[in-house]
């Protein structure tokens, strides 16, 4: 546990936000059970999951706009920069930045008047206030937008000052739930280029069903489903997760599938066309060095060859699958209480 008067200097090496346990019901019906995870300084987490897996109600908990049940029963706790945001609410927050699915905006104030607002929120004098709305500006593409009305501009500017909200005050965690949800193709990836830019200076954690956000912005991922984190790996080897071990090879004069099956190590051969084929063999083999040499050696022409690899989708459904075919819905615990806060959760679990 912190000490009883903690500071942001107390964080264990790189990480930024620490959760244990997190449990949370609404009635009898258990949205979150036991959910762990870790961000570190510089680093994008994506929280994936369907619709209703209990991403929304994680984040709430970890923006310290919803208390989880019982923490003292379960074990619980959320530590921001070393700060333990159950005991000490106020000075966590003061670290903490919070995109909600639906922003929190006045949608009568201008631009300037709306983020100038949300950094006197935090605390900050005039002064401090004025140079971080023009950095912040800045950052998010704000800059000729400052005076005009927020609720005449579109869905993704607007999406942008809910960025520049909760930046502003400079916190060391970003926490962005479905941050794209509602934007149109261009709006979406200049949502996602600020978000990897933000992931350079501060720690981000961010909600999503898509997954191409996890590919563009990611760095690591988490996998809710059920309310339960059911995986935990890098961007990277959740792409290796799915991994075939065989490659799509194509044959200008191509020998008939038989020879290529005959190769030492292969399992199985597909002809896809007349020139092309999908190769399978064992995960101890490594048959293409053999190949290229019988190709060159037979005049086969080889034109093409490309290891066998899983897209993310289909990486997901085999994790998400496999979860459901060995588990049972979790039981329902008793209902926490809610932290006053202007995003306070509805009790729905997107």
């Amino acid at each position: 546990m912190p000490n009883a008067t903690p500071s942001a200097s107390q964080s264990t090496g790189d990480i930024t936000l620490s959760a244990r346990n997190l449990t949370r019901s609404f009635g009898n019906r258990q949205v979150v059970h036991n959910v762990s995870l870790e961000l570190r300084r510089g680093e994008v987490l994506g929280l994936l999951g369907h619709n209703g897996a209990g991403k929304s109600t994680t984040l709430q908990m970890l923006a310290g706009c919803l208390l989880p049940d019982s923490a003292e029963k379960n074990g619980s706790g959320i530590d921001i920069c070393g700060i333990d945001l159950l005991r000490h609410p106020a000075l966590a927050k003061a670290h903490i930045g919070y995109l909600p699915e639906n922003p929190p905006l006045y949608r009568e104030l201008s631009v300037n008047n709306y983020l100038t607002f949300a950094a006197r929120l935090r605390g900050m004098k005039p002064a401090a206030a004025a140079e971080a709305l023009a950095q912040t500006r800045q950052r998010c593409g704000l800059e000729g937008a400052g005076d005009k009305i927020i609720g005449t501009l579109s869905k993704g500017y607007q999406q942008r000052i809910g960025i520049a909200q909760a930046i502003i005050h400079r916190p060391a965690v970003i926490v962005l739930d479905e941050p794209t949800i509602g934007l149109d193709p261009t709006q979406i990836r200049e949502i996602r280029s600020l978000i990897r830019e933000l992931g350079d200076a501060h720690s981000v954690i961010l909600s999503t069903h898509l997954l191409s956000e996890v590919e563009s912005v990611c760095d690591r991922v988490d996998i809710m489903q059920q309310g339960r984190l059911i995986y935990s790996d890098t961007s990277e080897h959740m792409q290796q997760h799915g991994s075939v071990s065989g490659f799509i090879i194509s044959l200008r004069n191509p020998p008939p599938p038989g020879e290529l099956e005959a190769i030492d190590g292969v399992s199985s051969v597909e002809q896809l066309s007349a020139t092309q084929f999908r190769v399978l063999h064992t995960p101890d083999a490594n048959p293409g060095g053999t190949l290229v040499t019988l190709a060159e050696r037979h005049g086969w022409q080889l034109e093409q060859l490309t290891p066998l690899q899983a897209t993310l989708e289909e990486v997901f459904v085999k994790i998400t699958a496999a979860d459901m075919a060995t588990t049972a819905p979790a039981r329902s615990t008793p209902v926490g209480t809610t932290l006053p806060c202007s995003d306070s959760s509805s009790g729905e679990t997107t």
